[in-house]
């Protein structure tokens, strides 16, 4: 797998600026996505806030779902203090379920998240499921009458959503749970509205227009207070189950850089979250607050990891 990622790293990066001086983020896919877009907002703040002295460099690394960029970093820059990589759920879900070839998630040390999309629970809006304990009830009375959408593969973290809230409620068997992946989350919205489905699993930002058509009723937002602008929507947690399950947005560094230096780039994450910048940049994309740095961050990490690991045995994604 390194000789392979090598070959791979050869023709796949894009490196903007020249300074060998400046920071460098890695965005573990092209231009245009959601590590493109971590990269570029915080490297831009970071500059404009003045924590760094100049324009953060970004390298845009695409190949194996971050598992390139991965293996760049423990490989070859394991110990590089100017170096900074965007990560999110996916990050973690991928490693949980040994897609990098084996890495683990203590080969690099997470900073932080600063924003996160928020998972949700949705369903039509005639549909006869009025609150998240209505359909958490019927799933536990009759785990076949319950089917949830999502625009994940099977395993994926849309799929491992609802299955998070069921196993809190106390269901042994959860791949007794039916769930349809299709292609994105306006085609599982699509799957919930005409009946295929009897609810849908995804993130707050794939359902902001159908909640405006009225075509949708969400049961639960999963984060740990109600996100700002949906303050009517409640939170999984107060409704009973402790589960917080969003997409966030942040960075990991290589493992072998010194404590001081990690604090470095924690405290520079920090100023990020609290600057007025990022306050205007989540508004814009549609992110809830979601901050967690440091020391709490990497134990965060390392508990999501192994939940996600054990959900992904018990429905058979890994053995």
């Amino acid at each position: 797998m390194k000789t392979t990622f090598k070959a791979l790293f050869t023709g796949a990066i894009m490196t903007l600026g020249t300074s060998a001086m400046a920071a460098e983020c890695i965005a573990p896919a092209n231009p245009g996505g959601g590590w493109d877009f971590t990269c570029r907002q915080i490297g831009k703040i970071l500059f404009d806030i003045g924590e760094v002295d100049s324009p953060v460099q970004v390298t845009n690394m695409a190949g194996a779902g971050g598992g390139l960029a991965f293996s760049h970093v423990v490989t070859e820059r394991s110990s590089d203090a100017d170096l900074i990589i965007a990560a999110s759920s996916a990050t973690t879900t991928r490693l949980a379920q040994n897609a990098y070839g084996g890495a683990t998630a203590d080969q690099v040390r997470f900073v932080g998240a600063i924003g996160a999309d928020p998972g949700v629970i949705v369903v039509a809006a005639d549909s006869e499921f009025q609150t998240l304990n209505d359909l958490v009830e019927a799933a536990l009375a009759d785990p076949g009458s319950v089917a949830f959408a999502g625009g994940s593969a099977v395993g994926g973290f849309d799929h491992l959503k609802p299955l998070q809230i069921l196993k809190a409620a106390g269901l042994e068997d959860i791949t007794q749970i039916k769930y349809i992946g299709v292609d994105g989350g306006a085609d599982a919205i699509t799957q919930t509205v005409g009946g295929f489905t009897q609810a849908m699993t995804g993130d707050m930002s794939e359902i902001v227009g159908f909640i405006e058509a009225g075509e949708v009723r969400v049961l639960a937002v999963l984060t740990e207070e109600r996100v700002p602008g949906f303050e009517d929507i409640p939170t999984a947690m107060e409704q009973g189950y402790d589960v917080v399950a969003v997409n966030w947005r942040g960075l990991y560094v290589p493992k072998d850089i010194s404590d001081e230096q990690f604090q470095v780039w924690a405290d520079r994450l920090a100023a990020v979250a609290a600057s007025d910048e990022w306050q205007q940049a989540m508004i814009d994309n549609g992110l809830a607050p979601f901050t967690k740095v440091g020391g709490d961050f990497q134990s965060w990490i390392d508990g999501v990891v192994a939940s996600t690991e054990e959900l992904s045995r018990e429905i058979g994604v890994i053995q």
